[in-house]
């Protein structure tokens, strides 16, 4: 069966940081004295232009500056960024553009420029209001550097930004996770994601970890802050993502729709389909991960490319849809993948026995409130034998390479 294009988007990793964080396993370095920023924007587009030919006429519906911390990059150097991706591809009307901005590293007045230079969204990563948890995540910034961002943003006029939160944090109590979410209310954001911490191989949290709640505690966190954003006018969408009506991240639906996406940057992931007059063919990418040996090479030693098999298709398709709190069709499927819907209906079939899953209309489904306290196991129903799961968002992005599939954003 043969599958239409999706959309595409343009994922930007720019890895460094101030410091690197004990519970962060993305791929993210402590910045050296000077960025070599000028020399990265221009590996940038080099990267850009070794993927040109799987643009295939399509326009970008949107960009997303991940990290690191991107707000480390001088506007001027965002600015000739995106001068050059619209010198190479078209870009949709409403394109969105994020950049991820770290509230302890963002001078004053940058906002603006960042504004001037194509950037229409901002993610902040806050992580919780509490300066004590703050200093205990590793954080660089206090809570009133969040609230000043927060007001530089709508100074500047980009109301549409996201306030990153986590919660089952070291010693946090289930009214201290709400404190969270309302000081975060207050500052009138676009979207929330509210995502559990985790500990994540590699870091130094998983080797030496803090005394977190028990999984009890974190589900009553998890359940009272959704109802308090629900009863502010923040729809949950997502796993992990809230958002006011039409405020959704663009750029994260097209990934858990399967969408395509460029990948440029240290690290950085792609996914692009071929489609020709059969099955389609569709390619992940990714590029070299450490900064210096990324900038060392040549653009098309940079590059690694490899194509998802037959097998593992379903599951790739699945594991993002299913944490989309939206009905999946089975149309949906056949024209991401080029598979028929059969090749689903031995697990669909299972999760739907155990309550997993059910049937929201004529060739739809949808994640049933049990699936979603389970979506691990939901989604391993779907595994083919020896893969892993492969997900993206605002947290999880694909500067980082495939993460787990608990709740991440």
């Amino acid at each position: 069966m043969p599958a239409t294009l999706p959309p595409l988007a343009l994922y930007v990793h720019l890895p460094w940081c101030v410091r690197k964080c004990p519970y962060c396993d993305f791929n993210s370095y402590a910045a050296p004295a000077t960025i070599p920023q000028s020399r990265y924007v221009d590996a940038l587009l080099e990267d850009l232009d070794v993927d040109l030919a799987a643009v295939q006429d399509r326009p970008l519906i949107s960009i997303f500056f991940g990290g690191g911390t991107p707000s480390l990059f001088s506007p001027d150097e965002i600015d000739r960024l995106l001068s050059g991706v619209r010198a190479r591809l078209g870009c949709s009307a409403d394109i969105e553009v994020t950049l991820e901005a770290n509230p302890g590293a963002i001078e004053h007045g940058r906002f603006s420029a960042y504004r001037d230079a194509g950037v229409n969204r901002v993610s902040l990563g806050a992580q919780t209001f509490s300066d004590q948890r703050l200093e205990a995540l590793g954080r660089i910034h206090g809570a009133q550097d969040v609230r000043s961002a927060a007001e530089e943003l709508h100074a500047a006029g980009l109301s549409n930004f996201n306030i990153d939160l986590m919660y089952a944090l070291p010693g946090q109590t289930v009214a201290q996770s709400l404190e969270d979410v309302q000081a975060a209310l207050d500052l009138a954001p676009a979207h929330i994601s509210h995502y559990q911490l985790t500990l994540e191989p590699g870091t130094v949290f998983y080797h030496r970890p803090p005394s977190l709640p028990d999984d009890d505690e974190a589900w009553r966190m998890q359940l009272e802050c959704q109802a308090r954003l629900a009863s502010a006018g923040y729809a949950q969408y997502e796993v992990s993502a809230y958002a006011r009506p039409g405020r959704q991240c663009r750029h994260n639906l097209n990934y858990w729709r399967f969408g395509d996406y460029l990948g440029v940057g240290a690290g950085a992931h792609g996914k692009f389909t071929i489609a020709g007059g059969g099955a389609p063919s569709i390619v992940r990418t990714s590029r070299i991960r450490q900064p210096r040996e990324y900038l060392a090479r040549a653009p098309q030693l940079r590059i690694e490319r490899s194509y998802i098999s037959a097998t593992d298709l379903p599951f790739e398709f699945m594991v993002n849809a299913l944490r989309l709190d939206e009905e999946f069709a089975e149309r949906s499927f056949e024209q991401r993948t080029g598979l028929g819907f059969d090749t689903l209906r031995a697990p669909v079939a299972a999760a739907e026995s155990r309550g997993l899953l059910q049937r929201s209309g004529p060739g739809a489904w949808r994640v049933t409130e049990f699936g979603r306290r389970f979506l691990n196991d939901l989604q391993a129903l779907f595994l083919p034998d020896e893969s892993s799961p492969q997900v993206a968002g605002e947290r999880a992005s694909p500067g980082d390479g495939p993460p787990a599939t608990a709740a991440s954003l």
